[in-house]
């Protein structure tokens, strides 16, 4: 899904109309996808009804041409009409059945409509809004509230929002305070960027995209390089398992994490990657942490790393990299501490300061320096930095000319702050705009977490995860994140296309694991773990 200002896309139908795509044409496709959209969720409803608040422009428009298809389709339709004249589409509404609620005391007819219906259709204004509301709409929307509010919530209406819910501003998220919250929101061509901030992310509901015919030369709207991800296009990226795999199909993910003051992280994280469909994640460990944790996953094969009083020392370079032989991705980070000496295990890896030659049979200890060739800089695979490994590579000069091409960073604003030298503010008030500048100027794909999580790749595409939920506002959780990413890695997708899946199956297990316990209070990293492979699931 194309995510767009209101601009981009009065350009996009400004283009499609100039070659041929008209106004009404797009109109017409607009209402009978969202008609399309109505009537498969009552495919078996043979007597249902459907009011509308149809406004003057496009979106009452687009709503007529809805109630006018679901008429024909032997739904009882009405609409409530708001500032609008009787046209050509109310004449059409009412030549295939549809009713006009213009008679005697028309709001007590719309009020006694709503109640009734199974679909209570928002059409009065789409993208150009600009708020506040006049003070007749105010009253109006206020006035359908009260009786929506004194409906059995069983009972009322499936509220959908006819290409944003009336009183948002789709460029800046401002809502007005008579705005109706929708059930669901059917939006026309492209998700319009105001929709995924708050506060009104929290009318909007669940969120759909109808196509309005749009040519597939349109070079306004393929041209777009920001994008909303959803289940289509990320059930899309994933990697195909032949029923003759094996464990070497998938990949290996190498992690790094851990020190002794962050344990969790560890298992976390390297869960997280077989979750994803990696074939083996080898975990790396400060030494002393290897006994408490091998008891408790089973799965996973170990590196035993050179410590300093618990975290990973300066040392660890030269037996980490003895095991990258075999990886297909590296993840470092997730519990690592901001301890210098563990900074120094990160630089010497990156500069290559560690001996060129492998003795896998001597996993886990460090070579008798009669066996250590020169330094030189290995080849390093894909790799992925997160948590505390972002802040030790801020200590790093020059670090991002280190990294192997199109590594992934995954901070959030705090850690996002750490690497820019720009405060956390700066940093909220533009995500995307920071997100992209630094993803091209570093040459790494930056994920900038928090709701509505980023993902911004060096040759200007931008992804943005579509949810918001405090159910993701817990411990433990980035380094599920990292997990998931490394492990789709490993599996050989792209930097980008797997930050992009990671990040959203995350983002997903956060609500099905809210959906289950009841509640985003309780809402756990481990249970966000455990909800993966129903994501996954339901992606087959």
């Amino acid at each position: 899904m194309k995510l767009v200002t209101v601009s981009q896309m009065q350009a996009i139908e400004k283009e499609a109309d100039a070659g041929g795509l008209t106004y009404d044409q797009m109109m017409e496709n607009a209402g009978q996808g969202l008609a399309d959209i109505i009537l498969s969720l009552y495919a078996d409803d043979g007597e249902a009804e459907a009011v509308g608040l149809v406004g003057p422009g496009n979106n009452g428009g687009d709503t007529l041409v809805t109630l006018s298809a679901l008429a024909a389709e032997g739904w009882k339709a009405r609409a409530y009409l708001v500032k609008r004249k009787k046209d050509d589409l109310v004449k059409r509404f009412l030549e295939a059945g549809g009713e006009v609620l213009t008679r005697e005391n028309p709001f007590e007819q719309l009020a006694e409509a709503i109640e009734t219906a199974d679909v209570f259709l928002d059409g009065i204004f789409g993208t150009g809004i600009k708020l506040p509301l006049k003070k007749d709409i105010a009253e109006l929307l206020s006035e359908v509230n009260d009786v929506l509010d004194g409906l059995d919530a069983l009972r009322g209406p499936l509220i959908i929002a006819v290409d944003c819910p009336s009183g948002v501003d789709c460029d800046t998220g401002e809502v007005a305070e008579e705005a109706i919250a929708a059930d669901l929101t059917v939006t026309m061509a492209a998700v319009k960027q105001g929709l995924l901030k708050l506060p009104a992310f929290e009318y909007v509901g669940d969120l759909e995209v109808v196509e309005i015919g749009l040519p597939a030369d349109l070079s306004s709207f393929r041209d777009l390089k920001t994008e909303v991800a959803d289940e289509d296009s990320v059930s899309a990226l994933l990697p195909e398992r032949a029923l003759d795999s094996h464990k070497g199909t998938f990949g290996t993910a190498l992690i790094a994490a851990g020190s002794v003051n962050y344990t969790g992280a560890v298992l976390l994280a390297g869960e997280a990657a077989y979750r994803a469909g990696a074939g083996l994640v080898t975990l790396a460990v400060p030494a002393p942490l290897h006994a408490a944790l091998s008891g408790r996953f089973s799965e996973a094969t170990w590196v035993l790393l050179p410590h300093e009083m618990g975290v990973i020392s300066r040392d660890a370079a030269e037996v980490f990299a003895k095991n990258i032989e075999r990886a297909t991705a590296l993840l470092l980070g997730p519990g690592f501490g901001m301890e210098d000496t563990t900074k120094e295990f990160i630089e010497n890896l990156l500069r290559g300061k560690v001996s060129s030659k492998r003795a896998a049979s001597r996993i886990g200890f460090v070579q008798p320096e009669s066996e250590k060739k020169e330094e030189t800089n290995s080849q390093l695979p894909a790799m992925i930095f997160d948590a505390d490994g972002l802040k030790l590579l801020a200590r790093i000069p020059d670090w991002h000319k280190l990294l192997p091409g199109h590594a992934i960073l995954t901070p959030h604003p705090g850690e996002m702050s750490v690497l820019t030298g720009l405060s956390k503010e700066e940093i909220q008030a533009n995500r995307q705009e920071i997100a992209g500048r630094y993803a091209k100027e570093w040459g790494h794909v930056v994920i900038l977490k928090g709701a509505f999580t980023i993902i911004a790749a060096p040759d200007g595409r931008l992804t943005v995860i579509p949810v918001a939920s405090p159910a993701l506002a817990r411990a433990g959780t980035g380094d599920v994140l990292a997990g998931l990413i490394v492990g789709l890695r490993a599996q050989g997708l792209e930097a980008f296309e797997a930050a992009v899946a990671g990040a959203w199956i995350h983002a997903q297990a956060g609500l099905y694991a809210a959906d289950d316990l009841g509640t985003t209070t309780s809402v756990l990293a481990g249970d966000i773990l455990d909800s993966i492979s129903d994501v996954l699931s339901d992606l087959e």
